[in-house]
């Protein structure tokens, strides 16, 4: 919690000394103007990337994998993007690597080594290929466990085995 404090405490005063040093260096007009700019981009990036993040995801869930870096990568998307909002250039820098897809997957392979979910069907046999057994437990440490439900109606003819 202290990291997060000194965070928001310290963040701010950074960055308001880059403004002013820029402010000075180029003048205020123009460093407002840089700073709607880069906003600007990276609202675009976040965009282009967030489209082509949620596209990778459906093309996983179809073929039946879970879209475990795609997940990771959308929560770097969505930091990304509030960082780039945020007024400063020392936040922007680290927005564009949160969209930039080589820093943004580096970032998000980092993190997900830090996580494991195994996702089971309620009968410890994963439908994306696995299983909930206890040694896969033992193995991966950190456990996010969830069950679900197949709700497909009896009337639905794609669904031919239960049909009577």
């Amino acid at each position: 919690m202290r990291f997060l404090f000194l965070l928001f405490i310290a963040v701010p005063i950074i960055e308001i000394t880059v403004l002013i040093q820029v402010g000075q260096w180029i003048g205020a007009l123009w460093t407002i103007a840089l700073v709607v700019l880069t906003a600007f981009i990276g609202i675009n990036m976040l965009r282009v990337q967030g489209l082509a993040t949620l596209n990778r995801a459906n093309w996983r869930i179809q073929s039946g994998q879970l879209p475990a870096q795609e997940m990771v990568e959308g929560i770097f998307l969505a930091i990304g993007g509030a960082l780039l909002l945020t007024p400063g250039f020392i936040t922007d820098a680290f927005g564009f690597m949160c969209l930039l897809p080589f820093t943004r997957g580096l970032m998000a392979v980092a993190l997900k080594k830090h996580f494991v979910v195994l996702a089971t069907g309620g009968h410890g046999h994963s439908p994306f290929g696995g299983s909930g057994s206890q040694a896969s437990k033992e193995r991966h440490g950190t456990i996010i466990e969830g069950e679900f439900e197949n709700h497909t109606e009896q009337n639905d003819p794609s669904n031919n085995d239960r049909l009577s």
